[in-house]
């Protein structure tokens, strides 16, 4: 299939590159999302609604990034069984994947949202901006089965060596939502649940063209009804790649929600200023993720075909073409942040806030490139344990403490923001040393 990558033979710059690029393409148009709802929103509504709807997303999307992180589990597993020859597997690994996450979306809808007031609350959303907050998540939590679905499509493709068909699918849906927003925020002055509507509708286009194109497609392997069905065998092999993403991806994000908790408590400016922030982030940060993805599914077919040192080499390709990015966004974040977040928000003092937050993420981009793609890497091994513990360790242990004693002590973003690189450091030190340990002990041991 010409859209399927074999990176176990021939080059490794050229098919990363061509692998990463449409990953890092999907990336940017997914962030659209969350960004054209907060831009939208800042130009047509209150500062209410954009605390709303920043509070709300960064919920919305620590729940998407557990999801894709479990679904992590189905592009490790099927990327080693096509490295290994065995295409057989392919189908029961799909069928158990849809069967699975399906069921888990199913719950989700119901519960998200009768739990949005619960979370709102437990942001320390703004008095006045509370309401919209847990309406955006309510609304959004509805459509949690949309979610859940997109992220499990997007894995199996990335898993058969496709990163191209997820972004015409999310490229459908970023236009939808922008309709959407201009729609009924801008038209209708629906302001927080205006955007929570367009989100979900979104996602909603996104499945039916990703079933649509899948189900036009040849593959390589067997997808029957009968494949639609839960193999135990199958789940726990997913399960044990998948679970310690997951829960590192949980407790990870969930530091950066008790970050968020803490500035809250500055007051409605603070929190709307690293809301803006965040959505910045969410596009400077777009370059590591493609290569972590992509070192996911790269790893994880030479894992499968014996080859470490082949597994290596791209290694060190994808940290030296991360780099080259990871200065540009540096530039831009830390001496440029402040036009970068006058495209979210029109009020000068949340873009002077955000602007002081996002200085000091402008400084973690020179870091990610590296730790990205050592988590890429030992996640393509199959080593998800290492990562889900060195992430934790680090959010716990170093980003939490830094942020609330940088917020106590000193009471600027800025400081508060530094939590970031400083555990971004830690990381990567261990990472380095981790990688001393695996290949005395063989990488695809």
């Amino acid at each position: 299939m010409k859209n399927d990558a074999d990176f176990t033979t021939g080059p490794i710059v050229g098919p990363l590159l061509r692998f990463s690029l449409p990953i890092l393409l999907a990336l940017f148009l997914q962030a659209l999302y969350g960004a054209v709802d907060l831009l939208v929103v800042g130009k047509y509504a209150t500062a209410a609604d954009v605390s709303g709807v920043a509070v709300g997303s960064q919920i919305m999307m620590t729940i998407t990034n557990l999801i894709s992180a479990f679904a992590m589990g189905t592009t490790i597993l099927l990327g080693q069984k096509i490295g290994e020859g065995d295409r057989a597997s392919g189908g029961r690994i799909i069928g158990t994947s849809i069967v699975f996450f399906l069921t888990v979306g199913a719950v989700m809808t119901v519960l998200l949202p009768l739990l949005s007031g619960a979370l709102a609350q437990a942001m320390n959303a703004p008095e006045e901006a509370f309401a919209e907050t847990r309406r955006y998540i309510a609304i959004c939590g509805g459509g949690s089965i949309m979610i859940v679905a997109y992220n499990v499509l997007g894995s199996v493709m990335r898993g058969m060596g496709d990163s191209r068909t997820p972004l015409l699918t999310v490229a459908v849906a970023s236009a939808c939502n922008i309709a959407g927003d201009l729609l009924l925020i801008a038209h209708f002055g629906m302001g927080a649940a205006g955007a929570a509507f367009a989100t979900v509708a979104s996602q909603t286009v996104s499945v039916l063209v990703s079933l649509l194109l899948l189900r036009r497609r040849t593959l390589p392997f067997a997808l029957t009804r009968r494949e639609l069905r839960l193999d135990g065998d199958i789940l726990r092999r997913i399960a044990g790649f998948g679970s310690p993403i997951a829960v590192s991806s949980i407790l990870v994000g969930l530091s950066f929600l008790v970050i968020l908790a803490i500035v809250n408590k500055l007051g409605l400016i603070a929190s709307a200023g690293v809301g803006v922030a965040e959505k910045v982030c969410a596009f400077i940060m777009l370059t590591p993720e493609a290569f972590m993805q992509s070192m996911s599914a790269y790893v994880a077919q030479n894992a499968g075909a014996r080859q470490p040192d082949r597994a290596l080499r791209g290694l060190k390709t994808a940290i030296a073409l991360s780099t080259a990015f990871g200065v540009l966004m540096f530039y831009a974040g830390f001496f440029h942040g402040d036009l970068l977040c006058g495209v979210f928000a029109k009020d000068r003092d949340v873009i002077l806030a955000g602007f002081d937050y996002l200085r000091a993420y402008a400084i973690d981009c020179l870091f990610t490139c590296f730790l990205f793609c050592f988590i890429g890497f030992y996640n393509g091994l199959g080593r998800t344990g290492f990562v889900m513990i060195q992430g934790i360790c680090a959010a716990f242990l170093i980003r939490i403490p830094v942020a609330y004693y940088m917020s106590v002590k000193v009471g600027k973003l800025f400081f508060i923001g530094l939590s970031v690189p400083c555990s971004t450091i830690v990381q990567i030190t261990v990472c380095f040393l981790y990688l001393r340990y695996v290949k005395k002990r063989g990488l695809t041991a």
